[in-house]
């Protein structure tokens, strides 16, 4: 896989498809619309620089949210185009569509070292097509705006999309500097991982992991539940869980993981308390929610686990305390809000703590890892891409990857 050193940019139009799939608050039209979280912009922004540093023209393209092929102004990037301004520390220009006049146009006034941002790309139809042909024309008008192509959208490199897989393939390119990064971080987690391996899963949905759950446990030597996942696993068991999170056509899944894991000898913990409530919070107020601890298998029928316990959060700390990696994706509850953010707060903690390899795996932990204020830095990398990070752990072939490849 080729990097940008290997690329002479110098006058030369670069497509950089960046992930600036970044959270808002507030609606396109609204003066006050605000980025919750600016992570993935400041991480695509040193492989932005670098290039306008060598005196490329940069044209910078992503997508936010889910639009449906078509321009919706709650999912523009006009706010994205003034924070990356902020973090280069320069002027960004803004294409208000895609492959059309505004983007021709600003394109054509790009001078050396400027950079300027597209409308959101799947604001187009073909950008998410199924159909090759779709995808591909929509791939030519986008080839036809550039000399170049950088991949350096970490979190977009799961996906079949035209400018993540089909644009690769008419331009000269190149890995950015963020993905040949995450590549390396995920290799140590695959080909040289210093051991124990302790592997921390949550979020919402069992579903979601089903893969590398299966996939993990011919590698890791822990694997440690919480989040709305633990629920379905916490039922599997024969446990009441009351109205808490539960995907019950997943149960059977989940006793066989149990099973296996207990035959190749990898522990697989689940919460020993949770934290319960009648009511889902309210994380927009923030209004005391007055959560009580009951043991995992002494949920109410009428109440809903929303957090890991105390003794839960001791647990887990003891087992992260002698790994030699550790790979965290999803939060233990919900961490939005400050009566439920405990359980998240202490896995962080003990990542920190460890001496272990720590990788935070993207999505809602690097969030939780930025809202609940810890620094960055302290660990050993946070992922731009929680769906890319799972995939790729998986085994799977990452289109946006093999894309670069040749």
């Amino acid at each position: 896989m080729r990097t940008i050193d290997d690329l002479d940019v110098a006058g030369r139009r670069v497509f950089v498809r960046a992930d600036l799939n970044v959270p808002l608050e507030g609606t396109a039209s609204d003066a006050e619309t605000v980025i919750t979280d600016d992570g993935r912009i400041r991480a695509v922004a040193p492989t932005i620089a670098k290039l306008a540093a060598a005196g490329a023209k940069v044209i910078v393209a992503s997508h936010l949210g889910r639009p449906k092929g078509a321009p919706d102004p709650q999912y523009t990037l006009a706010p994205v185009a003034i924070r990356l301004g902020e973090i280069l520390g320069k002027p960004v220009g803004f294409a208000t569509d895609t492959v059309g006049d505004s983007a021709k146009a600003t394109v054509a006034a790009l001078g050396d070292g400027e950079v300027t941002l597209l409308e959101n790309l799947r604001f187009n139809a073909g950008e998410t097509s199924k159909d090759d042909a779709e995808r591909g024309a929509f791939a030519d008008r986008l080839a036809e705006l550039a000399d170049l192509y950088v991949g350096d959208g970490f979190g977009a490199v799961h996906r079949k999309h035209a400018s993540v897989y089909d644009l690769p393939a008419r331009l000269p390119h190149a890995a950015g500097d963020l993905i040949a990064t995450e590549v390396g971080v995920l290799k140590k987690l695959t080909e040289d991982v210093r051991r124990p391996y302790v592997v921390v899963l949550g979020g919402a949905k069992v579903s979601d992991k089903l893969g590398v759950i299966d996939h993990l446990l011919e590698k890791a030597d822990r694997i440690l539940v919480g989040g709305g996942m633990a629920y379905t696993f916490l039922k599997a068991k024969g446990h009441e869980v009351g109205i808490s999170l539960l995907q019950e056509d997943q149960i059977p899944a989940c006793l066989e993981y149990l099973a296996r894991a207990e035959q190749r000898g990898v522990e697989f913990v689940l919460p020993v308390d949770v934290l319960v409530s009648s009511e889902f919070p309210d994380l927009k107020t923030k209004a005391p929610a007055n959560p009580r601890t009951v043991a995992a298998d002494a949920i109410p029928a009428d109440e809903e686990g929303l957090d890991i316990g105390p003794k839960t959060r001791e647990l887990y700390a003891a087992k992260l305390a002698d790994a030699g990696t550790v790979f965290w994706n999803g939060p233990m509850g919900v961490f939005e809000h400050p009566d439920y953010a405990g359980g998240t707060r202490a896995v962080a903690q003990g990542l920190l703590d460890s001496p272990a390899f720590t990788v935070v795996g993207g999505g809602d932990s690097a969030a939780a890892v930025r809202t609940l204020g810890f620094d960055e830095s302290a660990f050993g990398h946070i992922s731009t891409g929680g769906g890319a990070s799972l995939e790729y752990l998986e085994g799977k072939t990452l289109p946006g990857l093999a894309a670069l490849e040749d």
